[in-house]
This record gives C-alpha cells, structure tokens and sequence, in this order.
C-alpha cells in the first residue's frame, strides 16, 4: 500500500477553492495542520489522515461544501481511501486575515 505524503495532501488541498472567495483554502490559512499516520484495524493497519483546518466565521455555512470538497482532492490521491480522511473543525485559534498568503491578500485587495 502506497503511503501518501504530507506535501500530497496540502498540493491536492490547493485545489480546493472557497466558492465564496474563489482563493484556495491552503492561501486563505485555513488549514492548520495536516498529519499521516497508521492506526490499527481488525483487518491490520491503515493510513489515516487528519486535517484539522478552521473557517472564516464560526457560522460559515459552506462548511458542509468545504467538506465534500477535501474528501474529493485528497481521496482522488493515489492510496488514499475515503474512510482514511479525518476533518477536525477548530475555532482556536480564530482565523483572522493574517493568515492569509501574502498573495490571497493581495488578491482581496486587504
């Protein structure tokens, strides 16, 4: 089974665009970490994947959206499995627009 990499995953996670703002969620900042791992299953070990990323607002409704989006780009990488991917929601710390790339905030005129 082929393991996929951390940088895998943030290089599929660019493609996902906020449809609000139309930048990536990797620019935005809205991903605050990404790790792999094994963990242990009756059937042997497995790859498990966790992604704890945050919102603009703690309200933002797209969150569902957001979701569907990550599970499609990093479960289209090569050895990944849907039931692999963990999205963890946080709100510490709050997002603000610092952690934007440079470039996304350009791109908002911010």
């Amino acid at each position: 089974m082929k393991q996929v990499s951390k940088e895998d995953i943030y290089q599929a996670l660019k493609k996902v665009m906020d449809p609000e703002l139309r930048i990536d969620i990797v620019s935005l900042g809205l991903i605050y970490d990404v790790t792999v791992g094994q963990i242990q299953t009756p059937k042997g070990e497995k790859q498990k994947i966790h992604i704890l990323m945050t919102l603009t607002t703690p309200g933002c409704p797209l969150i569902g959206v957001l979701d569907q989006m990550i599970r499609e780009e990093v479960g289209d990488l090569e050895g990944v499995k849907p039931d692999e991917i963990d999205l963890e929601l946080t709100f510490d710390p709050p997002w603000v627009t610092e952690m934007m790339s440079p470039e996304a905030r350009a791109e908002l005129g911010l």
